[in-house]
């Protein structure tokens, strides 16, 4: 009896350890991010305006199956605060950097989702010790990988712009109306003055890589295809829908689809 309770008391902790929600104090910013499964680290970043769970709700099990799954919600999003400083996409790198040397992880796996795919590909420039392979879901490394307009357009966003989806998920997490409104402000104000990445630094970093992108985005495919053709060590692969639909991101139309499982195959598959 006491040998059975013994087990059971190891099973709970070890599923603890498997699924925890912690933060990290990370260059003056309380981070948050969850651990789940075993196996390979594989670091995931969300998109601009989301959560872990918006951007990787519907594949996140699925990958932990086969990884150490850390997901982090970055500056301003989800559950890690706002704080007075600069948000740039090499922060944010700096920052996840920061969380990996913490939890003593020498070489990751690293996955970005549209802004998070490029603040993957600045962990990659920044900190390429870190970085064993890159997964870069509808990444932008130019202005050009974005629709004529798109920029224009964003300077005269306002949060009703946003889709109510992301909303919703942020209002859950955090109900103050004013975070909101920062987090949105921030993800605007960073993509206006987004500037190119150079193709010296994409051809700089040595890691293999999968580019993603759907055939019907705000990421142009011609762009993806560029990216993945300055990327040294890079494969490609296009995909029917939308922006995140392919991974089942929260907006994607159909909540049915089968691609999502066929891209965590995929994935699997490449970080192998």
């Amino acid at each position: 009896m006491q040998k059975r309770l013994i087990i059971f008391l190891f099973m709970v902790i070890t599923h603890l350890q498997m699924n925890a929600q912690q933060t990290a104090t990370v260059n003056g910013l309380k981070l948050y991010y969850e651990i789940h499964g075993t196996g390979m680290p594989l670091v995931l970043l969300h998109g601009g305006g989301s959560t872990i769970m918006t951007t990787y709700g519907t594949i996140l099990n699925d990958l932990a199956k086969s990884h150490q799954v850390i997901a982090i919600e970055l500056q301003a999003h989800g559950h890690t605060p706002d704080i007075d400083r600069p948000l740039s996409f090499e922060q944010d790198a700096d920052d996840v950097a920061a969380l990996l040397n913490q939890l003593h992880i020498k070489k990751a796996d690293i996955m970005g989702f549209s802004n998070g795919g490029t603040t993957a590909l600045q962990v990659a420039i920044r900190h390429p010790e870190l970085v064993n392979k890159l997964v870069l879901a509808s990444t932008t490394y130019k202005r050009d990988g974005l629709p004529p307009g798109f920029f224009e357009g964003m300077q005269h966003a306002t949060l009703d712009n946003m889709p109510q989806p992301l909303k919703d998920a942020y209002i859950k997490i955090n109900p103050d109306p004013k975070g909101l409104e920062a987090m949105f402000h921030r993800d605007a104000n960073r993509m206006i003055a987004f500037k190119d990445i150079s193709d010296k630094d994409i051809k700089g970093i040595q890691a293999p890589a999968l580019v993603i992108n759907g055939d019907a985005e705000v990421i142009r495919a011609e762009h993806a295809m560029e990216l993945s053709r300055t990327l040294p060590h890079a494969q490609l692969a296009i995909l029917p829908g939308g922006h995140g639909d392919y991974i089942g991101e929260i907006c994607a139309p159909d909540k049915h689809s089968k691609i999502p499982a066929l891209v965590v195959a995929m994935i699997d598959d490449f970080l192998k």
